[in-house]
């Protein structure tokens, strides 16, 4: 008896180990359908001049979302979103885009004009200047802001991006500040590339809102160096060395942003479902965002890799699972592949999905395995593309954190970079793509990013420069993650 006993442990064990060999075998086999050439010809049309930049409401952008629907329908997924009697792969929303009507600052007997010494961004409701009494804030840490008494004051202080002005800017005007005035460059040349690199932002499209909800955003003011010294009595030097006493009390100024409406933009997001076997009802999302920040002129900005890069691997992804199941493989839970427009203006194709209108429950929805720009290589690792930032992986749920090294481990060998998942990390990029308008709902998310580079957001960023051999690896990773995540016995914990 004692030996039976034994022997059917020593077979169900084998058992076991026999059927996760398989499983490794079968998950090594569809991922190895993820080729770089693929890649490259998808992301050689996605990235063409055809497209236009694919900015959010033109025609380029809809060129793109009828590419991926294409691509989608050909795999054979499913059509998820209910339109009228029928089911359709676009999730239809529509944006109020608005442009600056009138921005000044004025101190000191001179008012200083828009695109000049000040841009803002935000949604403005002023019909009116404000006016203040400006004090300085330093760097704009809350001590900071609470020693420097910026209660009725209009704020001046240091960010070193618009996700950080935010964030400071929130605790100023809780503690009751009237105006935030914000330092991002130290030197007129810096100013000036900032105000070229925002141009498209603040002279066209801003403040986007969705049509059957409106988000609220403070308005910043972004200042020159010059026009900063001016408002606080002091030199550009003094200034921006940080020699300027904390609490500095600065002139009387009076601040003006204004907006005018000027179009709705009609817009889609680009979804395909593969449903589970065992487990349908649950939800495993894999997404990117599809569009860019359009033309300048004549200049098109193509988006290679922000975020052609990640459109792409979504639809390679999308066909390395549709084999799987076509071959009696498939996922126990299903997979939502979902490509989103809007990020560029504010995430807000992503969130119109979370916050308005989720076409599956987001109770349901297991984690969101999100893909921004995996095609390039950044400075720190000039010599070395064999490598990943992976960013909120562990925010939420021990257990995906754990999933996805093991992933790695057992299949791909990637460096797995967390420099950007730091809280402190000052780029805030955990808040800067469409994974955390999931996150902020609870649900479990990976974000898959290869850094910035001298080509971020500008013309310059074309498909030669991408690393397709590095884009292969990457989703090969994300496929296994994905695998895993799909097919384990217990939907992974949310425990943080």
């Amino acid at each position: 008896m004692k030996k039976l006993f034994f022997a059917c442990i020593i077979f169900g064990y084998c058992a076991t180990t026999w059927a996760q060999q398989n499983q490794d075998k079968q998950a090594i086999k569809f991922a190895q359908t993820i080729t770089k050439k693929d890649l490259s010809k998808h992301l050689h049309i996605v990235a063409s001049d055809e497209m236009e930049g694919r900015r959010t409401g033109t025609r380029g952008q809809k060129k793109a979302a009828k590419y991926i629907a294409d691509h989608f329908k050909q795999l054979g997924l499913k059509p998820p979103v209910k339109n009228g009697d029928k089911m359709s792969y676009y999730q239809h929303f529509s944006m109020k885009s608005t442009k600056w009507k009138e921005v000044y600052v004025e101190t000191a007997g001179q008012r200083y004009k828009f695109m000049k010494d000040v841009f803002a961004l935000g949604v403005s409701a002023m019909k009116a200047p404000l006016a203040c009494q400006v004090v300085f804030a330093g760097n704009g840490l809350p001590e900071e802001m609470k020693q420097a008494g910026v209660k009725d004051k209009g704020v001046v202080y240091f960010a070193k991006n618009h996700a950080e002005a935010v964030k400071k800017g929130k605790v100023a005007t809780d503690l009751g500040a009237k105006a935030l005035f914000v330092l991002r460059a130290k030197t007129k040349d810096e100013y000036e590339d900032l105000l070229n690199f925002n141009a498209y932002y603040v002279k066209r499209w801003v403040g986007p809102k969705l049509s059957k909800k409106t988000f609220k955003s403070e308005i910043i003011f972004y200042i020159s160096p010059r026009l900063a010294a001016t408002m606080l009595n002091t030199q550009v030097t003094t200034l921006t060395k940080n020699r300027l006493k904390l609490g500095t009390k600065g002139q009387n100024v009076k601040a003006l942003a204004t907006q005018a409406e000027k179009i709705t933009l009609a817009s889609e997001n680009v979804m395909g479902l593969l449903e589970g076997s065992t487990k349908k009802d649950e939800i495993v999302v894999i997404s990117a965002h599809y569009d860019h920040i359009g033309k300048y002129g004549n200049q098109i900005n193509n988006g290679a890799d922000d975020d052609g890069s990640g459109t792409v691997a979504v639809l390679e992804l999308a066909e390395a699972f549709v084999k799987a199941k076509k071959a009696g493989k498939g996922p126990k839970r299903s997979i939502l592949f979902i490509t989103v427009a809007g990020e560029e203006m504010g995430l807000y194709g992503s969130r119109f999905y979370t916050d308005i209108d989720p076409v599956f429950p987001l109770k349901n929805t297991v984690v969101d395995l999100n893909i921004d720009m995996i095609g390039r290589i950044d400075d720190r690792y000039k010599t070395d593309p064999n490598y990943i930032y992976l960013i909120g992986s562990d925010k939420l749920s021990t257990e995906l954190h754990q999933l996805s090294e093991e992933a790695n481990k057992q299949y791909i060998n990637l460096k797995l970079d967390y420099k950007y998942n730091d809280e402190n990390d000052p780029n805030r990029f955990y808040y800067r793509s469409d994974h955390y308008n999931f996150a902020k709902n609870r649900i479990p998310v990976i974000f898959y990013f290869n850094g910035t580079h001298a080509d971020y957001h500008r013309p310059t960023d074309t498909v030669d420069k991408i690393h397709f051999a590095k884009m292969e690896k990457i989703a090969r990773l994300i496929f296994h993650t994905a695998w895993k995540v799909a097919n384990r016995p217990q939907r992974i914990k949310v425990d943080k």
